[in-house]
């Protein structure tokens, strides 16, 4: 039974994106950091990330979402508006960092109701 609460799709699936927001909160920490470094470009998780998770997902395969992995690239969207070339810009890398706290903690409790299933099969107790 224990084995099936995780491979049940929504926890693996719950798992992966908060892997995925772990990933993008250090993009986010990397791309603060450097703000005004000179002809940096803007790092976030690669693009074709979520359409692969998209697909996996409606596959209705958790193997295959585990077995994905998300990568950082730079992202090609954000243009410069600089003259130093830096594609970063506060402003928008602040309300990431917003939002991606927000989604933080909702994949932490989907992922804290999938212990608390675990923790009732083990005990017997809620």
């Amino acid at each position: 039974m224990i084995n099936a609460l995780f491979s049940d799709s929504s926890y693996v699936t719950a798992k992966k994106m908060l892997d995925v927001s772990v990933l993008r909160q250090e993009a986010i920490a990397s791309n603060l950091a450097n703000v005004e470094t000179p002809n940096y470009k803007r790092l976030d998780v690669a693009s074709s990330f979520e359409s692969q998770l998209q697909s996996a997902i409606s596959s209705g395969n958790s193997a295959s979402v585990a077995t994905m992995q998300p990568e950082l690239a730079v992202d090609t969207s954000a243009v410069s508006g600089r003259a130093d070339g830096n594609t970063v810009q506060l402003e928008s890398e602040m309300l990431r960092l917003n939002e991606n706290t927000v989604e933080n903690a909702a994949e932490t409790e989907l992922i804290n109701q999938s212990m608390a299933k675990i923790r009732m099969a083990v005990t017997g107790k809620s």
